[in-house]
């Protein structure tokens, strides 16, 4: 009689096994991005839209979260400024981390003055406070939503640089890169052909950290007045406009804080429970 052998095929996401933890913080995650993509469909009310005769009016059956300084639904401006918070974050962190990838493969593979002077102007960027920086710039260019993703975006591309490129340069001396640059290949073969394959796993984990900080910088922008203006709201501006009310309506700002605060616990949860493989190294 023969026993069968234990199973070893991977299941959960992408052929990967998760902890409930981690299962339930993609679905939060999940939650977020669905409310994102179809805001306008599911909102009850227009984001500027006074349904309310009475500012920071209770929650009621017609307002679920109550309404705000003005009267207007909650409820509504929470899910249409998913779209603004998501949206703003997710292009800020694709360009910061598209950006950083690409300097830190190209540091590694050409090395020599390129990689001293460009990790040097890196240091000096990445030593200047984040939100110091943020709100110089801001206050100097504008507060436009193109302004306001480029901003994020230089801020986080000196860590991104680092990070990419102190995985390159360990997968640079590694045998087959030598076998590569003896076969002739040229950099540009090497870090997307050879590095970029070996790295892709862990960037895309820190990736997820840089979103978590971007949506905190973007919150901590609109909070004090230089993030997305008025009419339209992402969920720090939201709490800005409601906070001289919270003894009052304190729903106005609690809701926006949990909004903020579930996606980024969310975020980090599922980072902090990724399979080792995936979260270290690739496997």
């Amino acid at each position: 009689m023969t026993q069968s052998a234990p199973s070893t095929s991977n299941s959960g996401i992408f052929g990967y096994s998760f902890s409930p933890v981690g299962m339930v913080a993609f679905l939060v995650i999940l939650f977020w991005a669905v409310v994102a993509i179809l805001g306008p469909q599911i909102a009850p009310y227009p984001i500027g839209k006074i349904v309310d005769m009475d500012y920071f009016g209770p929650i009621s059956s017609k307002l679920w979260l109550g309404s705000d300084y003005l009267g207007r639904d909650m409820l509504s401006r929470i899910i249409l400024g998913a779209r603004y918070t998501l949206g703003i974050a997710l292009a800020g962190v694709l360009i910061a981390s598209f950006s950083g990838v690409i300097l830190g493969m190209a540091a590694a593979v050409i090395g020599g003055w390129f990689d001293t002077v460009l990790s040097r102007f890196m240091d000096a960027m990445i030593s200047i406070p984040s939100k110091l920086f943020g709100l110089v710039v801001v206050a100097a260019v504008g507060s436009s939503l193109p302004a306001l993703i480029m901003t994020l975006a230089v801020i986080y591309i000196p860590g991104s640089y680092r990070f990419a490129r102190a995985l390159a340069v360990n997968v640079n001396t590694m045998d087959f890169i030598t076998v590569a640059r003896i076969r002739g290949e040229n950099a540009l073969y090497l870090a997307v052909s050879e590095i970029l394959p070996n790295i892709i796993r862990p960037v895309l984990a820190d990736f997820g950290l840089r979103f978590v900080f971007i949506v905190l910088l973007l919150s901590g922008l609109s909070f004090l007045g230089l993030g997305v203006q008025p009419p339209l709201a992402d969920w720090g501006a939201l709490v800005h406009e409601n906070i001289q009310g919270l003894s009052f309506g304190s729903a106005a700002v609690i809701a926006p804080s949990i909004a903020i605060a579930s996606l980024t616990i969310c975020v980090n949860l599922f980072i902090d429970n990724l399979p080792r493989k995936i979260r270290d190294r690739s496997a």
